[in-house]
């Protein structure tokens, strides 16, 4: 299948992949400007920018490139391997490379009422959206039919479970800190985008105490949203789902979250 057509499929599907495009060649080299391979997250691929050592390594970038998030440009001389160059061509190669991240992923772990409407605001806002939760009756199509992904683990082994990557916003919706104080470490080291915590405030200060006393950082402990969402004063399991999703929208967008009415 050529990288076109399966740059076509990846759009229609929604997931992720690289894009690398080879956009200077001078000299010698085994591809030539317009070139084209298609990395998917699992290491897999499609066309080619020259095989070899070269695209061994250029396959090692996307992969990072799909990880961070950004796109990047490599170059390569290829004269001389004592001297680290991956090839023996003569010549100089100059690789696009280019994250797909696909539509953006929603991870909400705990498949109750709120849990549940934040995915069907999501899934209206155009997120995949993915649900874990330890009880297998709250994850599945039946008890929440918006997902797209359902993992039915412990929150300590969701990252193994579930791809997280930076295009990932982790809402945990969870039953209470038993739940969230032994799995919370491992969702720290994953490059989510986004991770909120349901509760009062009085909940997380006692949760974060918990967390400190395990080892976890104060600067990982940052990176937690919690108490969760936007404050409307909201009350129904709806309401909580606006206030969440406009957090995350305000993340993903780099927004400020203020009012935009005119004060004039």
């Amino acid at each position: 299948m050529s990288v076109l057509k399966e740059l076509a499929e990846l759009e229609d599907s929604g997931n992720g992949g690289v894009l690398c495009t080879i956009v200077s060649s001078v000299g010698s080299t085994p591809r030539h400007v317009g070139s084209k391979m298609l990395v998917y997250p699992d290491g897999h691929f499609t066309g080619s920018v020259g095989g070899g050592e070269m695209e061994s390594r250029v396959i090692k970038e996307a992969l990072d490139a799909y990880q961070n998030g950004k796109p990047r440009k490599l170059t390569y001389s290829m004269v001389n391997p004592k001297e680290g160059d991956p090839g023996i061509c003569g010549g100089t190669v100059e690789i696009f490379v280019e994250p797909l991240l696909g539509k953006p992923v929603l991870l909400i772990v705990g498949g109750g009422h709120v849990g549940k409407a934040v995915a069907h605001l999501a899934k209206w806002l155009g997120f995949r959206v993915a649900v874990s939760d330890d009880r297998p009756e709250f994850c599945n199509r039946e008890a929440v039919p918006d997902a797209d992904e359902f993992y039915p683990v412990a929150l300590k082994d969701l990252p193994s479970a579930a791809h997280i990557t930076p295009n990932t916003y982790i809402v945990l919706t969870t039953r209470g800190m038993p739940i969230d104080v032994p799995g919370l470490p491992a969702l720290l080291s994953t490059p989510a985008a986004y991770l909120g915590v349901i509760g009062s405030k009085r909940r997380w200060l006692t949760t974060r105490a918990a967390l400190l006393e395990m080892g976890v950082s104060e600067d990982r402990l940052k990176n937690v949203y919690s108490p969760i969402g936007i404050e409307l004063k909201a009350e129904t399991p709806e309401e909580i789902a606006v206030s969440i999703m406009a957090e995350v929208l305000m993340v993903r967008n780099g927004a400020s979250g203020e009012q935009m009415r005119f004060k004039g």
